[in-house]
């Protein structure tokens, strides 16, 4: 992956030109995730660019996005690979010949049903390889991605092992929900991505809208600061601050009182205790003259 990637300023660059502004930590683990052809883990709260930073990384490098969502339940038919069941029960019914010479015939590449981590093993193009989510899924699946993570092969008894035709540049993400193996750990790099500081999301925030009033910056960032401070359920992420930036656009605000925090706040919060909880502690006025914005 360093041919993507020359240095940690071109990384920052080029990100930005897609769409992320990446911090100098980001853009350091993304470099030495590519230039040592290393996975890259990425734990941190839900909703602070995780997913995000894997799908800039392909627009950034015109790579092909696989994504394999995690969830519990999911396993290796839904991971890695699975025979087409039904087609090869078809082969076997018409076929005038034995059980092991049909067998031969039936275990090809003709009925083979490649999932997200074969996909991204086989892909001749360059590819980025998304496994988002890992800590919902269960134990097991950590097992089936060792081999991929560590070696980037994929071993099919009936057919052998796939290595892959080009490396792929591996995000693996986690809400940190649970704790992932030591195993997985050690072949990949690691990266925690937190909130970001006040003066990156309101760049972030001026090139996400830039017809939001300049003097509405620096408010909506301080608000949003406000509410993750607090104990919620679910704190506002940073696509939630720029849905909200969007909101008071679409209203024609200038100025962010409290009637207008209160009455736009399910943009930013999505459980009725938070609104409470908010509209509590941030001193939210109810009355239709208040014109001051919340401290």
């Amino acid at each position: 992956m360093s041919k993507f990637f020359g240095s940690v300023d071109e990384v920052t660059r080029r990100l930005t030109d897609a769409g992320y502004l990446p911090s100098t930590d980001i853009a350091t683990a993304v470099y030495l995730a590519g230039h040592l052809g290393k996975p890259l883990l990425i734990e941190g709260p839900a909703g602070v660019g995780k997913t995000e930073l894997a799908k800039a990384v392909a627009a950034a490098t015109s790579a092909d996005l696989i994504r394999l969502q995690c969830y519990e339940g999911i396993d290796e038919a839904r991971a890695l690979y699975e025979w087409n069941h039904a087609k090869q029960l078809l082969r076997i019914t018409t076929e005038r010949e034995g059980w092991n010479d049909t067998r031969d015939h039936v275990f090809t590449e003709e009925f083979l049903l490649e999932r997200p981590l074969l996909a991204a093993i086989r892909n001749p193009n360059p590819t980025v390889l998304l496994i988002d989510e890992l800590d919902k899924a269960d134990v097991e699946l950590e097992g089936l991605l060792l081999e991929v993570l560590g070696d980037y092969q994929v071993s099919i008894p009936e057919l052998g092992t796939i290595t892959a035709v080009r490396t792929p540049f591996v995000f693996v993400t986690s809400n940190a929900n649970r704790e992932l193996s030591e195993a997985l750990k050690r072949r990949c790099l690691y990266l925690h991505i937190d909130y970001p500081t006040a003066e990156l999301e309101r760049a972030i925030v001026r090139m996400k809208v830039p017809e939001l009033d300049e003097a509405l910056g620096e408010p909506v960032v301080r608000v949003v600061g406000a509410l993750r401070e607090l104990s919620l359920r679910k704190s506002p992420s940073i696509a939630e601050t720029v849905d909200w930036a969007k909101t008071l656009v679409a209203l024609g605000t200038r100025t962010l009182s409290n009637n207008v925090i209160r009455s736009t706040l399910g943009v930013l919060l999505k459980y009725q205790a938070d609104h409470r909880i908010a509209t509590e502690r941030l001193r939210l006025s109810d009355s239709p003259n208040d014109e001051g914005a919340a401290k």
